[in-house]
């Protein structure tokens, strides 16, 4: 009966610890539940594989701007965030070739890169 309970305690506290460092990783660490708000700018690459869309976010009255860029593949149809910046309420986006682009100074390859600017 005594290892039962223990063992019944043991799946508690790591169910209970895998949801809090879920919580913690989505809430802190993942940019890629950031949804856009406001539709600011968009740009398709050279190529015409990609395009970039910049959305204007607004945290609340506390909060400054912030600008969101999200990627979306046109052979794909894959989208993906790639662009996070705070204290920002204006995109300028340009291509430097099929695969790289620049979010206000900030170059990315769209394929694999990720700006936060917390983290960068």
């Amino acid at each position: 009966m005594k290892r039962k309970k223990i063992a019944l305690v043991t799946v508690i506290v790591s169910i209970l610890f895998t949801g809090i460092v879920f919580c913690v990783y989505n809430l802190f660490f993942n940019t890629q539940i950031i949804k856009g708000q406001e539709y600011l700018t968009e740009s398709i690459s050279p190529d015409k594989t990609y395009t970039v869309t910049a959305y204007l976010n607004s945290g609340s009255a506390t909060t400054d701007f912030s600008v969101l860029g999200r990627v979306k593949n046109n052979k794909t149809g894959k989208e993906k965030n790639i662009y996070w910046q705070y204290s920002c309420s204006e995109a300028v986006i340009t291509w430097a070739d099929d695969n790289t682009v620049i979010i206000n100074g900030i170059e990315l390859d769209v394929r694999n890169d990720v700006y936060d600017f917390r983290k960068n």
